[in-house]
């Protein structure tokens, strides 16, 4: 091989300038690549992009705005008997037609969504309260308080339901504190045994026990670190509910141990139609059988979506 020249590897000088940092001008230095979220402005955005939760909370939205208005748009009472007008079909008149005492439906529908949707959320919101601090309690705290509570748990779980609405129908009488009270006295229970589980699969999480180190209280690490991480399921079990008292609603008028007359509810409606339907009039049953499903996909839709919004570990950047 021959001989190589130095002068072949020589090694050329970098300007020191093309390692300076770029200048930017005073509104480039200031300007904000992306704004700060907060964790609920987080939740709505990520919301917002979900398009059937979206349409789902504007289907609920219509019907509790229909709910406080419809009984007024159509101009009939809802009570008023007008026997002449017993069973007419749907029409310019009557949008829902009539029951069998002339009633209009489509105001008894709106009536009825105020006592259907209030039973509903109602339950939901007392199973939530009960059930999101009683299993919280049981599942952060452990040991026998754990064992204790969760006894009285399955001793609430084993009661015939049924019984315990004859029995408070007995001592309270019929009505819609005691139809609230009678879904709320072991409706909770759920809530409370899947609050529970969560609480015991993350109680001793790194970021629990890193709390626990500096000293931080039991309140605040259940409000600051347990909830949000819990928030997705705890919806979810909520939107459910709601639609299941509904039904329980609808299943007690059934029996005869739901709401009252005067007052109506989709279950009212909707077991007052049943005999209709080999006679023809189907409009009777159709109508609250309708926005019963409505309601049911409109929260099950929302519930879906608020669970990954909710989540902390399914967040997206």
């Amino acid at each position: 091989m021959g001989a190589f020249k130095r002068d072949e590897f020589k090694f050329h000088h970098i300007p020191d300038e093309w390692f300076a940092a770029k200048k930017k001008t005073a509104s480039e230095r200031e300007a904000v690549v992306r704004p700060s979220l907060s964790y609920w402005q987080d939740v709505w955005r990520r919301l917002v992009n979900n398009r059937l939760a979206m349409g789902g909370l504007f289907i609920l939205i219509l019907l509790v705005i229909m709910a406080v208005f419809g009984p007024f748009i159509s101009g009939h009472n809802a009570t008023k008997l007008t026997l002449s007008n017993q069973n007419l079909p749907p029409s310019s008149d009557y949008w829902f037609g009539t029951d069998d005492l002339g009633r209009d439906v489509f105001t008894r529908t709106w009536y009825g969504a105020r006592i259907s949707l209030f039973v509903g959320l109602m339950a939901a919101l007392i199973d939530f309260i009960i059930g999101v601090i009683y299993g919280g309690i049981a599942g952060y705290k452990g040991g026998k308080v754990d064992s204790v509570m969760m006894r009285i748990v399955e001793v609430l779980y084993g009661l015939p339901y049924l019984l315990v609405v004859i029995l408070l129908m007995v001592v309270m009488g019929p009505g819609l504190t005691t139809i609230i009270v009678a879904l709320t006295v072991t409706g909770w229970v759920g809530m409370a045994r899947i609050v529970r589980g969560q609480v015991l699969k993350i109680k001793n999480d790194e970021f629990i026990l890193a709390s626990k180190t500096f000293g931080t209280s039991t309140a605040r690490i259940i409000r600051k670190n347990l909830l949000p991480n819990l928030m997705g399921t705890i919806i979810v079990q909520m939107t459910l509910t709601v639609p299941s008292a509904i039904f329980a609603e609808a299943f007690l008028s059934f029996l005869g141990l739901g709401v009252q007359a005067p007052f109506a509810s989709w279950g009212v409606m909707a077991n007052d139609g049943l005999s209709s339907i080999l006679s023809g009039h189907w409009w009777r049953i159709f109508f609250p059988a309708f926005f019963i499903s409505l309601t049911m996909f409109a929260f099950n839709v929302i519930g879906d979506g608020l669970q990954d919004a909710l989540d902390p570990k399914l967040r997206r950047r």
